[in-house]
């Protein structure tokens, strides 16, 4: 009874605007678009949520502990160019390495992780050791990365990936069963959910679950959220702060390593531009599902919300045929607003 009555209806709606205004335009635009609701659109929606909900799982670490990484996107798109020179067809005239041998997926997905960590560990040790503020070291690493993956590609782009690298971003689970079985599943209710299920959702669903269990049950999120909280108290209680930071900065760009080896599966092609804007998105993904710019406050399920809620409002936008250049205005307004309510809230709690 005492829950019931201490719920206040205006501190509600303050607290979720962003995602009340956007549940009002996908209703809107139901009744004014047709196939709003469609399988089609409803697999879309899922595939351009995956790689984006992994990326701001990695970004979601360092708000936490009162961080940010402008550099997720640049990463993510070395990534994918990375991916690219490994995963291209041997008999591809344009290949960038010709004398590269054939080297399995899963094999160039570790690698690529293993790469864009190295990143990850300069920008931790930067912010941990030469005390250098979040915003700043990533920004510089935002420009070192992009500048690294026009070096590197010669700023061409790349595409001719092999049929197994595409497939992980156009397979589904009735694809993989078909694969395993040899049989048609197409007419089945089987094979009608099972294409529900794209390749790249299994990947987000295993990224969410690692995250959630890191943050809820291991000593490091117990750190991760006392640093964000207090990060003097922290280190008086026994917390390494330093190494916390690193770790927490290596996992980002490992976990914007997997993104970009989907992103470019995904897209089929990979160039410099690929990505761009992509850690702003994150960001407001993040606050946008509770997670704090203040630090010490975050939830996984909030995180994926919050991405929900981004991608709904792009689709929504799409089918209602606004201007492209509109969307990028009502993507930065959601940005400010959402931060804007978040430092709203942080206010009210001191």
């Amino acid at each position: 009874m005492e829950k019931i009555n201490s719920f206040n209806p205006k501190k509600f709606i303050s607290d979720n605007a962003i995602i009340l205004l956007v549940v009002l335009l996908a209703i809107f635009t139901f009744f004014n678009s047709d196939n709003f609701l469609s399988q089609n659109n409803f697999k879309n929606l899922i595939v351009n949520m995956a790689p984006r909900f992994i990326i701001a799982c990695g970004v979601s670490g360092c708000l936490i502990t009162k961080g940010t990484d402008l550099s997720a996107g640049r990463q993510v798109g070395l990534a994918a160019c990375v991916s690219a020179m490994l995963l291209q067809q041997m008999d591809y005239a344009a290949k960038m390495f010709p004398d590269l041998p054939d080297i399995p997926w899963p094999v160039a997905m570790v690698i690529v992780m293993a790469v864009m960590a190295v990143f990850g560990a300069i920008n931790g040790s930067v912010i941990a050791y030469l005390k250098v503020p979040p915003f700043i070291a990533t920004l510089g690493m935002q420009l070192v990365v992009y500048g690294i993956c026009s070096i590197s590609t010669g700023n061409q782009p790349m595409g001719g990936y092999k049929e197994s690298y595409r497939k992980v971003a156009s397979g589904t689970l009735k694809t993989g069963v078909q694969d395993l079985t040899g049989s048609d599943l197409s007419s089945s209710p089987v094979g009608f959910v099972l294409d529900f299920v794209p390749y790249l959702a299994i990947f987000a669903v295993i990224v969410g679950i690692f995250i959630w269990f890191l943050y809820n049950k291991t000593r490091h999120g117990k750190y991760m959220y006392a640093i964000g909280g207090n990060e003097s108290a922290a280190q008086v209680a026994g917390v390494n702060v330093p190494a916390t930071i690193i770790r927490i900065y290596i996992l980002a760009s490992i976990l914007y390593g997997l993104a970009g080896f989907l992103v470019g599966a995904k897209a089929g092609g990979a160039s410099t531009a690929t990505a761009y804007g992509y850690e702003l998105e994150a960001i407001a993904a993040c606050t946008i599902g509770g997670v704090s710019a203040n630090g010490g406050v975050g939830k996984v399920s909030g995180v994926l919300v919050g991405v929900l809620v981004f991608e709904i409002l792009k689709i929504c936008l799409q089918f209602l045929r606004l201007d492209p250049a509109y969307t990028f205005v009502a993507q930065g307004l959601v940005i400010i607003v959402a931060v804007a309510l978040d430092l709203r809230k942080y206010l009210a709690k001191k």
